[in-house]
């Protein structure tokens, strides 16, 4: 795997960013993607000291932004080895009755529509070439639906249902697909969610020792360092204080 290229989305905080982090330090090209361009040049700026980086600044939710920012990558990183769909967002916790459309419009165009534009525009060339690597961030909220969580666990039911037809469809092609689903991740995901009330993030994670994106990151250079012959497909992921989405062995 060294030396090959990785594209990255969401790649500014959380799991993104220490998925950035852990796969230049083993040697990978980044192609580092994300909405907040000063992040995105103080990344790049740490990590090409480990490899070659470059950035790509759009909002996954504009299909026009994500096919002319691909197009545009410099011809030494047009070859993208793997896919690394991660941007994705939580907003507002309400019940069905209660749900901002606003909301369910974000979640929805970010983590179903976004990975999307970014896998149409990049899966061809996989494609031609016979080979490539796709891995989608999940969540534990694609396998199971709980409480005020309805349009959000719909978007990550989405995801684990298109990781299964990405599989089917891209097997004939040698492409390799696989998605992680994470429990809770101590990350900027609850304050996006909260819409920045920092004490109700907090409180997320409060009483036990949630998963760290770093967690999350050495998974998911795990299974793309698996020999060719070898396609971990689904993989879900608690902090060992986690049971379910509800049951957590808090202090």
């Amino acid at each position: 795997m060294n030396h090959k290229t990785a594209f990255i989305t969401g790649a500014t905080s959380g799991i993104g960013k220490a998925t950035a982090e852990m796969f230049a330090k083993n040697n990978f090209n980044l192609i580092l993607c994300g909405r907040r361009i000063e992040r995105l040049n103080e990344l790049k700026e740490t990590l090409e000291k480990f490899t070659n980086v470059t950035t790509l600044q759009f909002d996954v939710r504009n299909k026009e932004e994500v096919f002319k920012a691909i197009e545009s990558l410099p011809t030494k990183y047009q070859k993208i080895d793997i896919l690394i769909n991660n941007a994705g967002n939580a907003h507002g916790l309400s019940t069905i009755q209660d749900g901002s459309i606003d909301d369910w419009d974000a979640m929805l165009d970010i983590n179903v529509k976004g990975l999307l534009y970014v896998s149409k525009a990049i899966i061809p060339q996989m494609v031609a070439r016979n080979d490539g690597f796709i891995v989608n961030i999940g969540s534990i909220a694609g396998k199971e639906v709980y409480p005020n969580g309805n349009v959000y666990c719909a978007s990550k039911h989405a995801v684990n249902a298109l990781n299964k037809g990405m599989r089917i469809d891209l097997n004939k092609h040698n492409i390799r697909v696989s998605a992680i689903h994470p429990g809770a991740v101590e990350t900027e995901f609850s304050e996006v969610r909260f819409k920045g009330d920092t004490k109700k993030a907090k409180n997320v994670y409060a009483g036990y020792n949630a998963l760290q994106a770093k967690d999350i990151a050495e998974i998911i250079h795990f299974v793309v360092t698996r020999p060719g012959h070898v396609n971990i497909e689904d993989l879900v992921v608690y902090p060992t204080a986690q049971a379910s989405a509800t049951i957590l062995n808090k202090e």
